[in-house]
């Protein structure tokens, strides 16, 4: 949260290597660190998703970046 109490706005091209927390963990992988950004294939676009790597078992998920602003599936940094 900032300082006047809104949450911090998430900008696309600084989520490579940010560390997030999942708020309901799934076969014990609950820290996970933002590996790839992933563009659509139309050249000049903006980020579209990104990989995110479990820190626990290596295994990656895709999933669209705009999915790590809801708080009842992401924190943001590992807790």
């Amino acid at each position: 949260m900032s300082a006047d109490g809104q949450p911090h706005r998430l900008q696309a091209a600084r989520l490579l290597r940010s560390k997030w927390t999942a708020a309901v963990p799934l076969n014990k992988e609950k820290h996970f660190i933002v590996t790839a950004l992933i563009a659509p294939e139309a050249p000049g676009t903006h980020v579209d998703a990104v990989m995110l790597e479990a820190v626990l078992t290596g295994r990656c998920l895709t999933l669209r970046w705009r999915e790590l602003r809801d708080p009842a599936q992401w924190l943001q940094g590992w807790r």
